[in-house]
Formats: C-alpha cells, sequence, structure tokens
C-alpha cells in the first residue's frame, strides 16, 4: 500500500454523504396515509458515507459507472456543493461548513479542471482576460507587469504560445482548450487540484498529451490531484491510488499496481474485465446481470447484491463495511470478508 497515506493527508472526508430532493410536482408528492394526505419528499442519494483520505503529493483516481457520484465527491471537495452529512477537511481544518467568503482563501490552494474545455472558459473574454482574472484576485498586489509575465510563463509551461493569449477560446482546438484551461489553475500556484474528467471529450491522441503535462506539473510543481474518470485505463497510467465508486460508495481503496494485478470487489473484476487489452490473456469479460438500482430507492443491505453472483442471504440484509486486507487494500464485500469468492 502507497505508504504516504500514514502521513498527515492533505485531504479527508469523513462519511459524506449527499442527497439532492427531487423535484416532484404537487400531485406526484401527495400521498394518502391514515385518512389523509400526506406531502412525501423523495430524494436522490448521490453519495453515501464516502470516507477517503488524500496523501500530499499522491495522485488518488476516483473511478466507477456514469451516476456513480463520482462528479459529486469533486464537487463537494471544490465547495460547490455542501454535504448533507459527514465532514471535510483541509490540512487538519474543517472546511465544509465554512461560508463562501471564508472559503475564498482556500481557492488559492485548491483548483478545479472541469471535464468539458468548451464550456469552462468565458467566451467573451480573451485567454489574457481568463487567465489573468484568478492571479489578479489573490495577488492584488502585483503590479500589470508582473502579472502578464506570470501568465506567459504559465502559458509556455502548457505548451501554449504566449502570443496567443490575446485570442478567444473559440479561436482554439479541445486539447489547445484544455491546456489552457489546466493553465487557468496553475496561475495561482495551487497544491490540491480536482480535475474532473478532464479528458474524456478529447480525442485519443489528444488524451495522452493533456494526461503527461498533468503529470510534468504534478513533479515540477508538487502537486496532489483528485481525478476523477471512468476509464481505467487511464487510471493505470495516471493514479497512486484508486477508489471505485458504485452507487455512491465506496467499494475498493486500492494502490494501483494492486488493484490492477489483484482486484477483490467483484464489481471491480467487472470493470477491469471491461478494459481493451491487445493482449488479453485474462479471462472473458464479466458481464453483470441487471440494471444500476435507482438512488432514489437505495437497496437494503450491499449496494450491488441485486447484481452480483455472489450475493447471499447475508448480502441482502446487511452493508458491508470497508475492511483493511492483507496487502493493504480497504474491501466493503462480505464475500472477500468471508473469503467466498473465486480467485
Amino acid at each position: 500500500m502507497n505508504k504516504m497515506i500514514d502521513k498527515e493527508p492533505l485531504l479527508e472526508l469523513r462519511n459524506v454523504e449527499k442527497r439532492f430532493e427531487l423535484d416532484q410536482g404537487l400531485l406526484e408528492t401527495l400521498k394518502f396515509r391514515k385518512g389523509k394526505f400526506v406531502r412525501e419528499k423523495r430524494d436522490v442519494h448521490a453519495v453515501n458515507g464516502v470516507s477517503l483520505k488524500v496523501a500530499r503529493g499522491e495522485a488518488l483516481c476516483v473511478v466507477g459507472e456514469s451516476g456513480c457520484g463520482k462528479s459529486t465527491v469533486a464537487r463537494l471537495i471544490a465547495g460547490l456543493l455542501t454535504p448533507s452529512a459527514g465532514e471535510i477537511h483541509y490540512e487538519g481544518t474543517r472546511i465544509d461548513n465554512k461560508s463562501r467568503h471564508d472559503l475564498l482563501p482556500m481557492r488559492k490552494k485548491m483548483q478545479m479542471i472541469f471535464q468539458n474545455p468548451y464550456a469552462s472558459l468565458n467566451p467573451r473574454m480573451t485567454i489574457k482576460q481568463a487567465l489573468e482574472e484568478p492571479v489578479r484576485y489573490h495577488n492584488p498586489s502585483l503590479l500589470n507587469g508582473e502579472v502578464e509575465a506570470k501568465v506567459a510563463h504559465v502559458m509556455q509551461s502548457v505548451g501554449v504560445d504566449p502570443t496567443w493569449m490575446v485570442r478567444y477560446p473559440h479561436e482554439f482546438s479541445g486539447g489547445q482548450r484544455q491546456r489552457i484551461a489546466i493553465a487557468r489553475a496553475l496561475t495561482v500556484d495551487p497544491e490540491f487540484i480536482i480535475a474532473d474528467e478532464p479528458i474524456s471529450a478529447l480525442d485519443v491522441s489528444i488524451q495522452a498529451q493533456v494526461l503527461n503535462l498533468m503529470l510534468e506539473a504534478k513533479d515540477h510543481r508538487g502537486l496532489t490531484y483528485l481525478f476523477i474518470t471512468h476509464d481505467l485505463s487511464v487510471v493505470q497510467h495516471f493514479g497512486t491510488r484508486v477508489a471505485v465508486l458504485y452507487l455512491g460508495s465506496v467499494c475498493e481503496l486500492s494502490d494501483t499496481a494492486t488493484l490492477f494485478e489483484n482486484p477483490k470487489h467483484p464489481y471491480t473484476k467487472a470493470l477491469l474485465s471491461a478494459v481493451p487489452q491487445l493482449k488479453d490473456d485474462r479471462p472473458g469479460h464479466i458481464r453483470l446481470k441487471g440494471e444500476i438500482p435507482t438512488p432514489i430507492n437505495l437497496p437494503q443491505g450491499c449496494p450491488f447484491q441485486s447484481r452480483c453472483s455472489y450475493a447471499n442471504t447475508r448480502c441482502a440484509t446487511e452493508a458491508p463495511r470497508p475492511v483493511l486486507q492483507a496487502d493493504g487494500s480497504m474491501v466493503a464485500c462480505h464475500g472477500v470478508e468471508e473469503d467466498r469468492l473465486d480467485s
């Protein structure tokens, strides 16, 4: 297991939950109970008791199917959403209960790279204006020449010609825009970056360039990443550790090498079996039965039990808790705990 997690974590999530009230009409919410109509509210359970620690200098990847709560976790950490329960700590200080004003000093330390480079930049701003804005906000004492020099240096470091800063976002390709979005995050010298599917909207050939750019920035600037993705082939290249989410819960947490060599949770095995390989000597693709349960009415017991080939009566009634394994990974699975899964 990654030894960095034994140190004081840079970021820690403690049993974080997020529920969204379902937007329903009046007639849809009225239920007849005990001789009268009662308005019944329904919630979408997006994140359910997630606990994670991110060590300084590592790249923790959060993976899972669409709708599993990955982006919600990212937005909770960034302060764009407020948890319904649980706590989020940064450098030992709780941040989820702070006001927007009190969170402003954290913005310089913590930056976010969004999925869509076409929407993350203001089309009415030139690149110069977009990149200078956060620098001027967080460093009001800098002179104009110093701000321009800083922006030009960061643009050059991400492979964008500084002379292009007079252009507008629509004049660039998707890969160039994402480089500019990365540059915008780096202009304030952050220490922690939340990357929410930063390459999923790019061509495959451009994805590798952007990933390598982010790794270079990590090494040169000492950055820490929380990297949200659904692509496990990217995880193998980028991540130091991996947290696998299913229906808003962490089902497996492991360092990258251990996860790919010896996945333990049935859901993790199914995800890995679907990763394309040129030379594939692994068993065949694992097809999961059924559909993902609705996050409106979460199943009792294990959230994965309705699609799991190893589920038993315990799985249907008792939610599994993460259990530390001999190799340092954490797995929330009764089958793993009872050693009744196939190897």
